[in-house]
């Protein structure tokens, strides 16, 4: 494949059932530069491919995630610095993308403390933290293939927290899970493992 000076970064997502915050996913490099260090899933953007199939490419092929288990993708930012890669100037194009459950060996940590990274890579993940939050709640896809179909209040809670780095005021989060088109509370309360209590259930259109 012919490739461009261009890189494409990816912020993989993981936040399963059983998961307690959103994490993302880190792998270390095989050759050089960094060598063993841990980094982002990357990859040179090909000629001819389009962003969001080299994001593909890359979970799959840093991260080991099946191509059935990532989800949609999204962009996010672009980084520009000229030194960002010791081989030379390099434009990194970063993308998200939400991964579901698979029995891969990725490296999964928190936005809290993530270990360093190769590259201008800690920095990238600062940004995208911050990006990620502006767009939770207003990307359906991106939110809607965090939570699912349906979940309780406190799953909501959790993702944000993992996100913002802070617990969401809970009227607030309330008023704007109220305002997401085709998300509604149902009648349903379910007990959860975080609280103990029943929490409410709110749930998507099927036909959104």
């Amino acid at each position: 494949m012919d490739q461009s000076a261009v890189s494409v970064d990816v912020v993989a997502l993981r936040f399963w059932a059983d998961d307690a915050a959103a994490t993302f996913g880190i792998a270390a490099r095989p050759h050089e530069p960094f060598t063993g260090r841990v980094a982002l899933p990357g990859v040179l953007l090909g000629r001819g491919e389009r962003l969001a199939e080299a994001a593909r490419r890359a979970v799959r092929t840093k991260l080991g995630v099946p191509a059935e288990a990532i989800g949609p993708v999204g962009q996010l930012a672009t980084f520009d610095e000229p030194n960002r890669d010791p081989r030379g100037p390099t434009l990194s194009i970063v993308m998200w993308a939400v991964t579901g459950p698979h029995a891969g060996t990725a490296h999964w940590v928190s936005f809290d403390s993530p270990p360093a990274l190769a590259f201008d890579h800690n920095s990238i993940a600062r940004a995208a933290r911050g990006l990620l939050t502006g767009l939770l709640w207003k990307d359906l896809p991106l939110t809607r293939a965090l939570l699912g179909d349906e979940f309780p209040a406190t799953r909501a809670v959790d993702l944000a927290t993992s996100l913002l780095g802070a617990r969401p005021d809970a009227a607030n989060l309330n008023r704007t899970l109220s305002g997401i088109p085709g998300l509604s509370k149902t009648e349903e309360r379910r007990r959860t493992k975080a609280t103990g209590r029943p929490a409410a259930v709110w749930a998507f259109d099927t036909g959104q």
